[in-house]
């Protein structure tokens, strides 16, 4: 019997991780409230099987297979207790997060995860009544194309725990790395200083956007430039992540006034280009 592999939230990154689960032979339980977004969801996945077959890296036998492995959950309440996995994948915001893991583990998973990218696992295990239980396993994305899964262990994560994290990344095909909780993380905390950089250095007009991100790429052999990789993934999160890392690690993360210009309060969606084309207009 394929193991229970349930994801709660189904925006870009949860339906990433549903993919990967689904492919590599999990049944997947994918919770999301919204009806238009787990819809949205659905035909996604759908469409990324599609094209897995149009380029030869699945049958349509195998695309049929992993399509019906996924299933699509209003609630946690539908979701039959004790699955081997649940992974929160909802917005970074730490009260939401704290809600969904307190209803996922009272479903007794035996292995409770957070997709968190910068908010501490101790803190999210704050309230949990097994935190030995609980890492974070933070995906990249898009999650079928990246390699790494960065799992973060918690003051109270038991070893047992991190070991099948570890031996759950293997069974996903994912390469892992296993962290301290620390601001940051280690992805994070070296990505936004990076992206946070290069901001600077657009608004000190050091170089234009094009060739600092030029600079790394050739220089540094960086498959993709700062400016744009913060395009990529999202101005959410390079917005939320610096604030807990402050304390720890200094002034190098605390926001220039241009960040607030280029990105006003509510502008969370990615707009591509904005970070590196707003220096030059700004």
């Amino acid at each position: 019997m394929s193991e229970r592999f349930v994801v709660v939230g189904a925006g870009t990154m949860g339906l990433g991780i549903a993919y990967v689960a689904a492919g590599s032979g999990h049944a997947v339980e994918l919770v999301e409230v919204d009806p238009g977004r787990g819809a949205t969801a659905l035909n996604r996945l759908a469409d990324l099987w599609e094209r897995a077959v149009q380029r030869g890296k699945l049958s349509a036998d195998e695309a049929a297979a992993n399509r019906l492995r996924v299933t699509l959950r209003p609630t946690l309440a539908d979701v039959v207790p004790a699955p081997e996995v649940i992974v929160e994948a909802v917005p970074e915001r730490l009260d939401l997060k704290r809600a969904v893991l307190r209803e996922a583990a009272a479903l007794g998973p035996a292995l409770l995860g957070s997709n968190t990218s910068s908010i501490a696992i101790g803190e999210l295990a704050a309230g949990l009544d097994a935190p030995e239980r609980f890492l974070g396993l933070h995906f990249f994305n898009p999650v079928w194309a990246m390699a790494l899964l960065e799992i973060v262990v918690g003051p109270a994560t038991a070893e047992e725990t991190t070991a099948a994290a570890v031996a759950l990344a293997g069974r996903l095909g994912k390469d892992p790395v296993v962290v301290r909780d620390m601001p940051g993380f280690a992805t994070s905390r070296l990505g936004v200083t990076l992206g946070l950089e290069a901001i600077r250095m657009v608004a000190d007009e050091v170089a234009s956007p094009a060739d600092i991100d030029k600079a790394m790429v050739l220089g540094y052999r960086h498959p993709i430039g700062p400016l744009e990789l913060t395009d990529l993934v999202a101005w959410t999160c390079g917005w939320t992540s610096p604030a807990p890392s402050r304390p720890r690690t200094g002034p190098a993360s605390r926001r220039r006034p241009c960040w607030r210009r280029w990105c006003p309060p509510g502008a969370w969606a990615r707009s591509p280009g904005t970070a590196s084309t707003a220096g030059a207009a700004g």
